[in-house]
């Protein structure tokens, strides 16, 4: 009784250290779960209309369309889909922490299916009762180093990375289920978790592999060990080769997963498996896009990455042949094996933190082992083993609790796009990718002149990427240059013909500066090329719907006023008048575009109409007591009148003439700093850089503490340093 009662409580203890392990890493986490979404979650998840209704969890199984918005990302992945439509309605919408909470519970999941299948393999090679206490511990220690490890962070955090979470936690659920229920075989039970994982993400295909090894390490017949475990595999290996083949048929020819040469990629990669390798004690330089590019030819590098390989190799053919290292050899294999799908099969890029998901289930297992085993020998030949102990495991906490810190730092980093990319291009200054990702961040709240910066710097690592190109377009369209925009929607298409994005965009940018026919043509091009672009379907119907409605034509005279094209203002606000001639917006666009040609007479009269049809609006009343004293001051008299009338012109876009009646100012007062830098904005407008700079300098010259002429300055130093020479 006595005996039974200590094995129970040893079994509760090791049981509430599991919990306590879980918990931990619940802790470690709990600052990502309303992170938001990042990168490919926008045309996955953010984007994807199919997502939104659970009523079309049939069709995630039938139509690969549903997985993505993009036809070359569109791949076979039913149950990520399935799982991110009950995420969506849990949540009522694009709420973070229904989608950071299931993929979570599955991780939990995994990390108690990892310590159960570490936990039977230790058992197996070291059965008796005196070893168990040890086997607990290790199997818990590498349970918990991999939960709590900043790697891991990125699968976690990254909501359509959860392909990489299921598809693990799928192989390790059926490792563990045909592991510790050998009465259970026969039923195939374990077949289910598995087919769930490969049709969450292909590279769950090695299971059948990892099976073979574990029954040719562990399992007890030692006569015919290989031919045995061969055919123990052959279930799971049927059911992979059909569901292999039926991904194949469900993948679209348009999935494109890389442009990189595969010779390159290829050679690349025992490179990569070195450095992830290295990640695991020191994880240095995560970041969500790495800057590293594949090899052209056989370099250092590369002779280092494949000297690894065989290392790993040797060293698992080695530890496999003693029974007390094979659950390290089990580990190094598993590491390699895993690799294989991403080293193979040639993606976008040559590496990625999430690749290190997989692979770090057996390594972290192998190195655990390794430790334990260097411990015990310690424990043997010290004289005070009970102290070593506590030292050792004080240590070891003290390194648990320094990889929970860097994964919550990580989280912090994974919580905006703006953290995110500011990381990236911190750690990987030399990614084209990176650099334009971080510069939208800055055009999204308005920091065009960062933004702009951060674009021509990625310009320099990518020249012919079309995506940068769509969005230099967006940039210099909010920015108001008609010109730059036109050239890099038109270079985005050029780089890019069968590419909807960059026909949508255009024709969105066309539309936006009225000029109609040609947004149509691009947005039917569109939705041509990819009829689920639902954004491109619906702009398309309002371009064809609206093109006589007055609404259209008010806000493309608006738009065309503030770009400074006045005479285009006129005519699209006319057209508005034709269709209603009562439309007060229409005649008061008029007068104001009057108003910054100076035509006074013509805009009063406008504001008049304007006033006649909506007495109560107030923007018309304003404009036209404005051009009414303008009219009535008749010319400018003193120097502050002229910097006045400077920076009226200059707002309005008639940079020439703001630098003529700064000039003015200067007539009348030569050390007038606030006409240089009137000047200064003038050139800027015009771009020219060098005039600018000029006149900058002599406006800080004359007032150092001139704050906007300094702005000035450092703007149009830096436009000039970035045009082509």
């Amino acid at each position: 009784m006595a005996e039974n009662s200590g094995s129970t409580l040893s079994r509760l203890t090791h049981r509430l250290l599991l919990v306590a392990v879980l918990a931990a890493v619940t802790a470690t986490y709990a600052n990502h779960f309303h992170n938001g979404f990042h990168f490919d979650d926008a045309h996955t998840v953010v984007d994807n209309p199919s997502i939104r209704s659970l009523a079309n969890l049939p069709r995630f199984f039938s139509d690969t369309t549903t997985f993505s918005v993009l036809p070359a990302n569109r791949t076979y992945r039913p149950f990520v889909s399935a799982s991110l439509a009950v995420d969506y309605t849990l949540g009522r919408g694009y709420v973070p922490f229904w989608f950071h909470l299931s993929t979570f519970i599955v991780f939990l999941l995994q990390l108690a299916g990892m310590y159960a299948l570490y936990l039977d393999v230790l058992r197996r090679i070291r059965p008796a009762a005196e070893f168990e206490t040890g086997n607990q511990i290790s199997s818990l220690l590498a349970a918990a180093w991999y939960g709590l490890h900043p790697a891991i962070a990125e699968t976690v955090n990254y909501i359509i990375q959860r392909g990489d979470i299921f598809s693990t936690a799928g192989v390790v659920a059926a490792l563990a289920l045909y592991a510790r229920f050998p009465k259970l075989r026969r039923s195939g039970l374990y077949l289910l978790p598995f087919a769930f994982a490969l049709l969450s993400k292909p590279p769950a295909f090695v299971f059948p592999f990892l099976l073979w090894l574990y029954v040719a390490l562990f399992e007890p017949s030692r006569e015919r060990r290989l031919y045995r475990s061969f055919l123990t595999a052959l279930p799971s290996l049927s059911v992979c080769i059909v569901l292999l083949v039926f991904e194949s048929a469900m993948t679209p020819k348009s999935y494109a997963p890389s442009i990189l040469s595969a010779a390159d990629y290829r050679m690349t990669q025992p490179f990569v498996l070195l450095r992830y390798f290295g990640s695991l004690f020191l994880p240095a330089h995560l970041n969500v896009d790495t800057d590293l590019t594949a090899f052209h030819t056989f370099n250092v590098s590369a002779l280092a990455g494949f000297l690894f390989v065989i290392a790993i190799l040797v060293a698992a053919w080695l530890t496999a042949r003693k029974e007390s290292t094979r659950p390290i050899a089990f580990g190094l294999f598993w590491f390699l094996i895993t690799s294989v799908p991403t080293s193979f099969y040639v993606l976008s890029e040559v590496e990625n933190d999430h690749r290190m998901y997989f692979p770090f289930v057996g390594l972290v297992f192998a190195v655990v082992w390794s430790l334990w085993l260097a411990f015990e020998f310690l424990l043997r030949h010290v004289s005070q083993p009970q102290t070593i102990r506590h030292v050792v495991f004080a240590g070891v906490l003290v390194l648990l609790a320094a990889y929970a810190f860097g994964t919550y730092q990580r989280n912090i980093v994974w919580r905006t796009d703006e953290s995110l990319w500011k990381d990236d291009v911190a750690k990987s200054p030399h990614n084209g990718r990176g650099l334009m990702n971080y510069g939208l961040t800055q055009m999204a709240k308005g920091a065009y002149p960062a933004a702009l910066d951060s674009f021509q710097r990625a310009l320099l690592y990518t020249p012919n990427y079309s995506t940068l190109e769509i969005n230099l377009g967006v940039l210099y369209g909010v920015m108001f240059q008609a010109n730059e925009a036109a050239q890099h929607f038109q270079r985005a298409i050029q780089l890019a013909p069968d590419s909807d994005e960059s026909h949508y965009f255009y024709g969105r940018w066309l539309y936006q500066s009225g000029d109609l026919p040609s947004a149509v043509r691009e947005l039917e091009t569109a939705t041509r090329l990819n009829p689920s672009r639902q954004a491109a379907q619906s702009l398309l119907t309002v371009a064809q719907a609206t093109g006589n409605t007055v609404i259209y034509w008010v806000d493309a005279s608006l738009y065309q006023y503030r770009s400074g094209n006045y005479a285009a203002c006129i005519a699209d606000a006319q057209k508005a008048l034709d269709i209603n001639p009562n439309t007060a917006p229409a005649y008061n666009n008029i007068g104001a575009a009057y108003a910054a040609l100076q035509q006074w007479d013509l805009a009063i009269q406008n504001e008049r109409e304007a006033l006649r049809v909506d007495p109560s609006f107030s923007v018309a009343k304003n404009n036209l007591e404005a051009y009414t004293q303008q009219v009535a001051q008749a010319s400018p008299k003193t120097a502050e009148d002229w910097l006045n009338l400077s920076l009226h012109d200059n707002q309005a876009g008639l940079f020439q003439k703001s630098i003529q009646d700064a000039r003015e100012a200067l007539k009348l007062r030569p050390d007038y700093a606030e006409a240089y830098n009137n000047i200064a904005a003038g050139y800027e407008g015009l771009h020219d850089w060098d005039r600018a700079i000029e006149a900058a300098r002599k406006a800080v010259s004359l007032k150092p503490d001139f704050q906007l002429a300094k702005n000035n300055l450092a703007w149009a130093q830096q436009q000039r340093d970035v045009q082509p020479r």
